[in-house]
């Protein structure tokens, strides 16, 4: 398990985006995301994770148990909170979650769990509309084609850093400048490109409300 604490406590809810997702009574985001082996999932909920705590907040960042193979569904959470998080299971009922590759929604039921009124991201050429439509609009649903993204930008179609862009533009639980430092550890001098594949899928994001 990889885990991320901080040792401040700001308050991470307050944003400068508008409607915030629904949150625990403990002030707590619950994030799951659905991946591949591959796709780097893990890594993008670690990034979050880090960025929450260098924002102030307290945060954990763990992969689901088991082996993980290349193209295989991954899963992966986030817990961002303003106070300590006690809790170590996997995230069961999340207040967000983040698809990957889209034919995991046709594999596996991506929505189990998340609260009425959560965020469904996904990286899909799909209309929010159409998308909430089949969820029976009980969701919050965020869309962009991330593939296309990450391929002009990053020229492979690895989409983790992208869709951090559509998670923070959907959810505000952070600014896109706040992933700047942490982008920049993980990726070096491939940063500049992964900062601007978040960036555009931040200005390209389309959102259906509930």
């Amino acid at each position: 398990m990889r885990e991320f604490e901080s040792l401040q406590g700001r308050c991470l809810l307050k944003t400068d985006f508008g409607r915030l997702i629904i949150v625990t009574k403990h002030d707590t985001i619950e994030i799951r995301w659905h991946g591949r082996g591959g796709q780097g999932a893990v890594t993008s909920a670690e990034l979050i994770a880090r960025a929450a705590i260098e924002t102030g907040g307290y945060a954990q960042a763990f992969p689901a148990f088991g082996p993980e193979r290349r193209g295989a569904p991954v899963l992966a959470f986030d817990r961002i909170s303003s106070g300590p998080i006690r809790s170590r299971a996997e995230v069961n009922n999340p207040d967000i979650v983040v698809v990957l590759d889209p034919r995991l929604m046709d594999a596996v039921n991506v929505t189990a769990g998340l609260k009425e009124g959560g965020l469904l991201a996904v990286n899909t050429r799909l209309d929010p509309g159409e998308l909430s439509a089949r969820f029976d609009n009980m969701f919050r649903v965020a869309t962009v084609d991330a593939n296309t993204i990450a391929r002009e930008v990053l020229g492979v179609p690895i989409v983790n850093t992208t869709m951090i862009g559509v998670l923070i533009k959907a959810s505000g639980i952070l600014k896109p400048e706040e992933l700047f430092e942490p982008l920049k550890d993980r990726f070096g001098r491939l940063a500049e490109k992964n900062i601007n594949a978040m960036k555009r899928a931040f200005e390209e994001t389309r959102i259906k409300e509930q």
